[in-house]
């Protein structure tokens, strides 16, 4: 307990929320969410968001024995995650959409909300390569303020919609790819510097 409260870091833990907050871009995905409300009638925000955490959490405890197992180093994965991070900055900024599928049953709140939404790939590879630079506490508080954040969303989409409008959330997805791009620019030379040393 005391290991983790001296690895517990305030700088560290707003740089991994805001991190996890561009990749995760809950306030962007507001349209999709009202689609998906749309299709099925309803989508349960506690489900969604304790799934989403589960995930998340479940990849920061192992994700990184996973990659050892083929016999990739967290360095070589910040690298590839951060061109992930890249197509979804770009995709953001340039408002290219990426195809999901059509939506319908109870399981809506779990696929594809919780996951790919939510915890997705963009998330996943953000959490293992936040790794590289932060202690594990700072990263599992950053998921939870995260988890929180998506929670109140999920709650409140149809009010957030109606304060900010269209254009708002449009102007949000453009700011936060390019803080998301500026990241991953981060990410790719902090880490490249380590694999080709």
């Amino acid at each position: 307990m005391i290991a983790f409260l001296n690895e517990f870091n305030w700088s560290d833990l707003f740089k991994a929320s805001m991190v996890l907050f561009a990749v995760v871009d809950i306030v962007g995905s507001i349209p999709i969410i009202i689609k998906i409300k749309e299709q099925t009638g309803h989508v349960d925000a506690a489900r969604a968001s304790l799934v989403s955490f589960g995930i998340m959490i479940l990849f920061l405890l192992v994700g990184e024995r996973i990659l050892h197992l083929f016999g990739v180093g967290i360095e070589a994965f910040a690298v590839a995650g951060s061109f992930i991070l890249f197509a979804m900055a770009f995709e953001m900024i340039l408002g290219i959409k990426v195809f999901r599928g059509e939506v319908t049953g109870k399981t809506a709140s779990v696929v594809p909300l919780a996951f790919p939404i939510i915890a997705g790939a963009g998330s996943m590879t953000s959490i293992v390569s936040l790794r590289a630079e932060y202690h594990e506490i700072n990263i599992a508080l950053a998921i939870l303020i995260n988890i929180i954040i998506v929670f109140i969303v999920l709650k409140l989409t149809k009010r957030i919609e109606q304060i900010l409008g269209q254009g708002g959330i449009a102007i949000l997805e453009k700011v936060f790819g390019i803080i998301l791009l500026a990241i991953a620019v981060k990410l790719f030379s902090s880490n490249a510097k380590e694999l080709f040393a």
